[in-house]
């Protein structure tokens, strides 16, 4: 599941060197967290959320099929220029 988010979110992203994918797995659970450039943010998420929810409903049903639930979030990739955000 985890080459699987990584091929679409490259595909999508303006950085595509930039995307990663880490990957817990649990008895029943599978957490996938990909990382971006904050520039691809939007881009990955869609319109109204549409491109991660479709990227959702594709894993949940890798994931049925493996008796399994999925769950994917999108997060940038931590700011270092000194500034915290609220």
């Amino acid at each position: 599941m985890r080459s699987f988010v990584v091929a679409i979110g490259r595909a999508l992203a303006d950085h595509p060197d930039e995307i990663a994918v880490s990957e817990l797995q649990g008895k029943r659970t599978v957490v996938l967290e990909m990382r971006c450039h904050p520039d691809d943010m939007g881009r990955l998420i869609g319109k109204s959320g549409r491109t991660i929810n479709a990227m959702r409903t594709l894993l949940e049903t890798m994931a049925a099929k493996q008796k399994q639930k999925s769950v994917l979030e999108v997060v940038e990739y931590a700011r270092n220029d000194g500034h915290s955000e609220s």
